[in-house]
């Protein structure tokens, strides 16, 4: 089964209807159907979000998903107030995340930074490390350090 490689000119004649099948949701699996990065750049589709993603951030995802609940759907000037007090690892991560997000939305997409809102903000578990702490009589443990993949999403307000 492989995919069609389409130009830009035949993506764009065939636009809606791209659309509206982008916009369904599969009949078996319930998920919507996937597009390429080139067919989602030719439908502009992704051009009214601003998105910044860290990977193999060395906190648990467990500790940066307390945080990401304080901010999720609050405006954006709500959300960096909230992240510059609450006393946890996670909010500096966040807040540097928030402000590459806000950069992306503002210079890339030409969205208005008073109209932004944290529309989704989610942690996922990385790979673990596991090193080995010695202990007595010749036994060992395991110390998992944990990373996860973090992701923000920031939306204009309609």
């Amino acid at each position: 089964m492989e995919r069609q490689i389409r130009s830009k000119d035949e993506l764009l004649k065939d636009k809606e209807q791209l659309l509206e099948t982008y916009s369904s949701v599969h009949r078996k699996n319930k998920k919507p159907v996937i597009l390429s990065k080139r067919e989602r750049k030719a439908l502009g589709i992704g051009k009214d979000e601003g998105r910044a993603v860290l990977k193999y951030a060395r906190i648990s995802s467990r500790k940066v998903k307390i945080v990401i609940d304080l901010i999720k759907n609050k405006n954006l000037e709500e959300a960096y107030g909230i992240l510059r007090f609450t006393p946890k690892a996670a909010s500096s991560i966040l807040l540097k995340l928030m402000k590459s997000a806000e950069a992306n939305a503002v210079t890339n997409n030409g969205l208005d930074k008073e109209d932004l809102y944290v529309a989704e903000a989610y942690a996922t578990q990385g790979p673990t490390l596991k090193r080995i702490m010695p202990r007595a009589q010749g036994r060992a443990n395991r110390i998992n350090k944990r990373t996860s993949h973090i992701t923000v999403v920031l939306k204009e307000k309609e």
